[in-house]
């Protein structure tokens, strides 16, 4: 569904992005993983064309879309839900929800987009008049997530959904992306947490200083040496999402 080849991306003269190649097939979940400036999130801005990459290829179900516009790929099936939220504190829950839906010019398909959305996050549909800024952190995750899923993506890009959410709160976004799969959305996640995304995905990509170091799958990152060393070790207690089936 997606390949992306050689990509390199550069600022000034740092190169941020080097010799990236990574690959997704329709109905995957598949993470990134890596420490804070590893290029994670680097990677998904050129993905979504918020970045421009120097070199490389970005191809989306066969067609390339390297250096397109970011409307253009959001047309095409792909949202990206950043790290931070980013929900607009003054608009109520449902106007921020239906701001991810300025592309479906269907008023059923806004309409049925919030029923999904609500249908996942109840809590969203219980607050969906209150203001996206007097949401909990965790409340801020679950709209932020909504938002996306209202442009009716098939791939979506998920930068640190576990980032400052408690424990319970991370578990249910974990049950969403996993939903969210099953529902025949991809995924590629982004999370410093090794633990959370190798839970729920079925294979890893690990990251460091802008290169792809190493690529398995889920089960095998988890038994690899390096793995438990650089990015597992020292953690006493399993992340809840170990529990979610993937």
């Amino acid at each position: 569904m997606l390949e992306v080849e050689r990509l390199e991306v550069g600022y000034g003269e740092v190169t941020a992005l080097r010799d990236v190649s990574l690959e997704i097939a329709q109905g995957e979940i598949v993470t990134l993983i890596g420490g804070n400036g590893a290029g994670k999130t680097t990677t998904l801005k050129t993905i979504s064309g918020l970045i421009k990459p120097t070199a490389g290829a970005i191809r989306y179900q066969g067609a390339a879309i390297t250096g397109f516009s970011p409307d253009r790929i959001v047309a095409l099936g792909i949202a990206q839900v950043p790290e931070g939220r980013h929900v607009f504190p003054e608009l109520s829950v449902e106007d921020n929800l239906r701001v991810g839906a300025h592309l479906v010019r269907a008023r059923d398909g806004v309409r049925n987009g919030l029923d999904r959305v609500y249908a996942m996050f109840p809590t969203l549909r219980a607050r969906r008049y209150q203001l996206g800024g007097t949401l909990s952190g965790g409340e801020q995750q679950m709209l932020a997530v909504g938002r996306a899923i209202m442009s009716q993506p098939r791939l979506m890009l998920l930068d640190e959904p576990s980032l400052g959410l408690a424990p319970q709160v991370v578990e249910e976004v974990a049950k969403a992306v996993v939903a969210l799969r099953g529902a025949g959305v991809t995924i590629l996640l982004v999370e410093q947490n090794a633990r959370l995304a190798l839970a729920i995905s079925e294979r890893g990509y690990v990251i460091e200083t802008g290169r792809i170091v190493l690529a398995d799958s889920a089960a095998a990152l988890k038994r690899n040496p390096k793995i438990i060393e650089s990015y597992l070790g020292g953690r006493a207690a399993m992340s809840p999402l170990t529990a979610v089936a993937v």
